[in-house]
C-alpha cells in the first residue's frame, strides 16, 4: 500500500513498526454542537482506510479521542473554551454538553457504517496521564507558567514545524500574520501554546488540582496523552484534516517527541476541505448542514458515504444538492441491480471468461484503493462490475452462476470497504415457525382479496421480525428487511 507522507511530502509504501498490527490514531470531534457534513467527511476517509488495511491483511489498533474539555475557539490558545461556553449559555454542566454531542456524534457515524474505533477516551478521563507528560516536560525544562496557564516553549524543540514544511522562523512568521495581537501576556513566541491552562475564578466544572495550579489539559496535549497512553510513544498512523498540520499536529509531535525522546508517528495522512456549492462552509452563508438535516430531506446517509468516498481524500470536496441526487440515484440502481442477481434462477454452466472478468475488476479495484486510496480510480472498477452485469442481463445471457459470480465481487467489495448497504440487502433468511405462520395466515388473506389485513401482516413481520417479504411468480422470498431511512 502507498500513502501519501505530510511529513515526508511524499508517496512512500507503508510498512508497519509491527509486521502485522498497526496503530492508527484520528483526532476525534470537540463535543460542544452537532457534527455537520464537513466534519463527517474525515471519518468516512479514515473508516475507507482502516477497512484497507484490513483487507491487505494487517490488524489495526484504532484509537480516537473525544474533546470534551480544553478547546478554544481560536485553536492558538485564544478565546474562550467551546464546550465550556456552550454549557454556561445553555445553564448545563460540561458533562452534560458534551456527553449529549458524543452521543450524536457516536449515532451519525453508525449511521454511515463508520467501523467504531477500538479506544474512546475522553480528555476529561485521561487528565493523570496529561499531567504525567507535563512533568516529563518540565522537567526537561520545555515549560514556563504565564497568569494563564503553562506553556511549551516551542523554540527548545529541535525541528519544530517540521511537518508543515517550513523552518521555525517561517513558521513563526506565517502564524504571526493571522495571530490576535492580545495574545496572553509574557508569551515568548507566537508558535508556544498551553499544555496546561488554568481555571478563571469561579470555574469549577471540569478542572482538576495540579502543582501547576487548578486548571484543565491543553487542547494539544489530550491527543498526546492518549495517543501514546494506548498506541505507545512510536506509532504508525496519525490522520486528520488539513486544518490541523500548522498547529494542532505540529504542536502535538513537538510535545510528544520532547517527553518521550521518539519519533512520534511514521505516517501522518490529512483530508482536504469541504465547500458547499463551491463556497467555504459558514454559518452566515447558511450552508452548513448535518447529516439529519440530510436525513430529513428524504436522503439516506449511506449515499452521503458514496458521494464522499468519490473523491479523493486529499483533492477536498465540493457538495451540492446535484450531486447527493446522482449519489442517491446511483445507490438505487446498485441494490436493483444486487436484487436482479440475487433473483436470476436462469440455469446454465458458468462462463469462464465472465468470470475471469469479474477477477480483473476485483483486482483493479484493490490495486487502485491501494495508491493511497484511490477511491475514485477504484470506483470505476467496481462500476465495471456492474456495467458487464447489467449488459449481460440486457442481453438475456445471465445465469444464475454468472450471477453469484458478480454478487461475490460486488459484495466482497462492499463488505471489506465501500460499506455503502449492498450486503445489508441481499441476506436470505430462513423463517422462523412464528414468521413461517404470519406468512401463511397472509397468503390466505391474500387470496379472499383481504389486502389490506395482509399488508398489516407484512409490516407486522418486518418491524417484529426484521423480515421483508418479496413476491415472485416463484412464489414468496424471505430476505433481512432493508433499514427504512
Amino acid at each position: 500500500m502507498l500513502l501519501y507522507n505530510t511529513l515526508t511530502k511524499s508517496e512512500e509504501e507503508f510498512k508497519p513498526i509491527s509486521n502485522s498490527k498497526v496503530g492508527l490514531y484520528t483526532c476525534g470531534p470537540t463535543v460542544y454542537s452537532f457534527a455537520h457534513i464537513g466534519n463527517m467527511v474525515s471519518y468516512i476517509y479514515w473508516d475507507v482506510l482502516k477497512r484497507a488495511l484490513r483487507h491487505d491483511g494487517f490488524t489495526v489498533e484504532h484509537v480516537m479521542n473525544i474533546t470534551d474539555v480544553g478547546h478554544l475557539f481560536g485553536d492558538m490558545d485564544y478565546g474562550e473554551d467551546k464546550v465550556r461556553f456552550v454549557a454556561a449559555s445553555q445553564h448545563k454542566t460540561l458533562k452534560e454538553v458534551a456527553e449529549f454531542y458524543m452521543r450524536q456524534f457516536l449515532a451519525d457515524e453508525k449511521r454511515l457504517n463508520i467501523i467504531a474505533p477500538d479506544v474512546v477516551r475522553n480528555a476529561s478521563d485521561e487528565v493523570k496521564r496529561v499531567l504525567e507528560l507535563i512533568d516529563v516536560l518540565d522537567s526537561k525544562g520545555y515549560l514556563y507558567k504565564l497568569d494563564d496557564g503553562v506553556y511549551f516553549d516551542t523554540s527548545k524543540f529541535k525541528g519544530y514545524g517540521a511537518l508543515t514544511g517550513m523552518d521555525f522562523e517561517t513558521l513563526k512568521e506565517s502564524l504571526k500574520a493571522g495571530a490576535r495581537v492580545d495574545r496572553p501576556k509574557g508569551m515568548r513566541n507566537v508558535t508556544d501554546f498551553a499544555v496546561w491552562r488554568l481555571a478563571k475564578s469561579g470555574e469549577t466544572d471540569m478542572v482538576w488540582d495540579s502543582k501547576y495550579g487548578r486548571g484543565f489539559p491543553g487542547w494539544h496535549m489530550e491527543c498526546s496523552a492518549i495517543s501514546t497512553k494506548y498506541l505507545g510513544a512510536h506509532f504508525d498512523i496519525h490522520c486528520g484534516g488539513i486544518d490541523h498540520i500548522q498547529v494542532h499536529h505540529t504542536n502535538e509531535i513537538a510535545q510528544s517527541e520532547a517527553a518521550t525522546g521518539e519519533k512520534f508517528v511514521n505516517y501522518w495522512l490529512h483530508n482536504g476541505f469541504m465547500t458547499v456549492d463551491g463556497r467555504k462552509m459558514s454559518k452566515s452563508v447558511g450552508n452548513i448542514y448535518t447529516l439529519q438535516e440530510l436525513v430529513d430531506k428524504g436522503y439516506s446517509p449511506l449515499a452521503y458515504r458514496y458521494l464522499v468516498v468519490s473523491s479523493h481524500y486529499r483533492s477536498g470536496i465540493n457538495f451540492t444538492f446535484e450531486a447527493l441526487d446522482n449519489a442517491e440515484n446511483t445507490l438505487k440502481r446498485l441494490y436493483s441491480l444486487v436484487e436482479n442477481l440475487f433473483d436470476m434462477d436462469k440455469e446454465g454452466a458458468a462462463d469462464g471468461e465472465f468470470r475471469n472478468r469479474m477477477h480483473g475488476f476485483l483486482t483493479s479495484f484493490y490495486k487502485n484503493l491501494d495508491d493511497d486510496l484511490g477511491t475514485p480510480e477504484a470506483l470505476k472498477s467496481f462500476h465495471e462490475i456492474a456495467n458487464a452485469a447489467n449488459q449481460r442481463m440486457g442481453e438475456s445471457k445471465m445465469t444464475k452462476a454468472d450471477a453469484q459470480a458478480t454478487l461475490d465481487a460486488l459484495l466482497e467489495i462492499d463488505r471489506s470497504v465501500l460499506a455503502i448497504g449492498l450486503s445489508e440487502r441481499t441476506y436470505t433468511v430462513t423463517a422462523t415457525p412464528e414468521v413461517e405462520a404470519l406468512v401463511n395466515e397472509r397468503e390466505r388473506l391474500r387470496k379472499v382479496r383481504d389486502f389490506t389485513a395482509a399488508d398489516a401482516i407484512r409490516e407486522r413481520i418486518r418491524e417484529e421480525f426484521g423480515v421483508e417479504l418479496v413476491d415472485s411468480k416463484e412464489g414468496v422470498k424471505l430476505r433481512k428487511a432493508r433499514p427504512i431511512d
